[in-house]
């Protein structure tokens, strides 16, 4: 996959036609409040998840305390709380490909230790990787392959977006709009 121009402006185009026919926001309209739903399996445990995770503009704790556990560091068991923007930038990559928000985690919170030994044995590991903060998640998106997937996300440019072919996964996270391939 080459991240060319018009491969930058495809994606760009399919963010913008997920938009049309929703209707356009008014000063002073409050929209309805939407319940926004995800959901994960995890591929290193025999767990799955789906909660509705946001009504609206609130967040709901409960949902977010059971995604943390859900997306903890299956290595070492380790928990940490999970940057609720990157749900959301999950959940509007599976709408703008027109599928419900069903995904298979391969990687999301990382601790500082699995992160360095990691790094250690490869180089496509950051040693300062989102993953510590709880900002970023390796996944696929169930009924679309991962390419598409990563079009999806350089569309939204709202972060990291790497894309690994050999792998078949996508690493998305909330820090500032960049994109490799891996």
């Amino acid at each position: 996959m080459s991240w060319n121009r018009r491969r930058v402006l495809m994606a760009g185009g399919l963010a913008a036609l997920s938009a049309i026919g929703r209707p356009a926001r008014s000063a002073g309209v409050r929209e309805p409040r939407e319940a926004r739903r995800i959901a994960f399996n995890n591929l290193h445990t025999p767990e799955s998840l789906e909660v509705v995770y946001r009504h609206g503009e609130e967040y709901l704790p409960e949902a977010l305390a059971r995604l943390k556990t859900l997306l903890r560091d299956y290595r070492t068991g380790e928990e940490h709380p999970i940057d609720p923007a990157l749900f959301d930038y999950l959940h509007d990559a599976a709408r703008a490909r027109g599928v419900d928000p069903v995904f298979s985690v391969i990687s999301a919170y990382r601790s500082s230790r699995t992160n360095a030994m990691l790094h250690e044995r490869s180089s496509g590991v950051a040693s300062k990787s989102l993953h510590m903060e709880g900002r970023a998640i390796d996944v696929r998106l169930a009924g679309i392959d991962c390419a598409s997937l990563a079009d999806t996300a350089l569309g939204l440019q709202r972060g990291g977006v790497g894309y690994y072919r050999q792998s078949n996964f996508v690493h998305l996270d909330t820090g500032r709009f960049r994109t490799w391939r891996g």
